[in-house]
């Protein structure tokens, strides 16, 4: 482990079991369990305040809900002090820079949303702000300067840019108020390079990582590349939009061979990507080249069955996957010089597990 850091530890939430687990990293990467701490069913999404030591979670089932738990920096344990009403069902929640906004992204009402946080972390039930967005809205961030938020919006194949006035916490529309993406792709999830310079986003129905680079003076969006995270021998076909969780509905088709890309990181170094893969249950690794911002596949390695989430710690030696359709952990070494993935073992944990967080102390 980081010699900068002497605790780590690592929470999962579990949407069928309603709850979230915690566990301690040791410095080897294995884990050992702590307590499981209840928050409501389809919780999934969550954010860490590492500066106030505290852990959001977003909550899919009505009442549609935001719990906020402190952070014991000693042991990890959760302890819940705060709850409020959310104004939608948010696969994915963010926070701003300060700690003093929490963004929500509605994938079934197509929003996004902006709730203050108060100076002791607790959520504003009355958000501030929703603005409409494409369809099917899956993730929200804002860039390491604090002033231009993205929304992918997977069903309308969009990225909406947004600046952001930290001051008031409202959004606006940047100019051009979208990116488009090539149609039939489904941008999904991103991440931003550490040095701000490159978003990485990645497309649930295809399986490609396409890079972007962001403009510092004006918070716009241009493509540098498009590379895939299927290994040459998948047999996968493009996938189409899937129904929002917590809702009925049947799939439009026999979705058994559909590419259902899932979740993307960087290591804090910027040197590694890597992205997941649900429908073969895979992580595919890329190493970055930080001048140029594009990537090349250094190794794809199975793991927990349909990974929605995972997670790289904050030495950038570990990678922690969850499965929805597993009922463990899994952790990875990841070697710095080859970019490839060695596993280290396996842990228990709760039902639909879908969200991974991680944070050093």
């Amino acid at each position: 482990m980081n010699s900068t850091y002497s605790k780590t530890f690592v929470y999962v939430s579990s949407a069928d079991d309603a709850d979230i687990g915690a566990y301690e990293m040791l410095p080897t990467g294995e884990l050992v369990a702590g307590a499981r701490i209840k928050a409501a069913p389809l919780v999934m999404s969550m954010a860490i305040n590492a500066k106030s030591k505290l852990l959001y979670a977003a909550s899919r089932s009505k009442p549609f809900t935001v719990f906020v738990y402190r952070i014991d920096p000693s042991s990890g344990a959760l302890t819940l002090f705060d709850s409020a009403p959310l104004a939608e069902s948010f696969p994915f929640i963010s926070l701003d820079n300060t700690g003093r906004y929490l963004f929500g992204a509605g994938y079934g009402a197509s929003l996004v949303s902006v709730n203050a946080i108060s100076a002791d972390g607790k959520v504003d039930p009355s958000p501030k702000q929703t603005v409409p967005v494409g369809r099917n809205a899956h993730s929200v961030r804002i860039d390491a300067r604090n002033e231009f938020l993205f929304v992918p919006t997977l069903g309308s194949d969009q990225v909406f840019q947004f600046k952001f006035d930290a001051t008031n916490g409202t959004l606006s529309s940047n100019t051009p108020a979208i990116h488009l993406a090539k149609s039939g792709t489904g941008p999904r999830h991103f991440v931003f390079s550490p040095d701000n310079k490159f978003v990485y986003l990645l497309s649930e129905l295809v399986g490609t990582v396409t890079t972007l680079s962001l403009d510092q003076q004006t918070g716009l969006l241009s493509q540098v590349c498009v590379d895939s995270l299927l290994p040459a021998s998948s047999d996968l076909q493009p996938g189409v939009p899937r129904g929002p969780v917590g809702l009925a509905g049947a799939p439009v088709r026999n979705v058994e061979k559909d590419i259902w890309a899932a979740d993307i990181q960087i290591t804090p170094n910027g040197k590694f990507l890597i992205a997941s893969e649900r429908t073969n249950s895979t992580l595919t690794v890329f190493s970055v080249d930080s001048q140029s911002g594009k990537i090349v596949q250094t190794c794809t390695t199975p793991t927990e069955k349909q990974p929605r989430g995972f997670g790289i710690d904050p030495s950038g030696q570990f990678v922690v996957a969850t499965g929805e359709l597993s009922n463990s952990v899994s952790v990875y070494k990841l070697d710095p010089q080859t970019g490839t993935l060695l596993w280290i073992g396996k842990y228990p944990t709760g039902k639909a597990s879908s969200w991974v967080e991680i944070i050093a102390f």
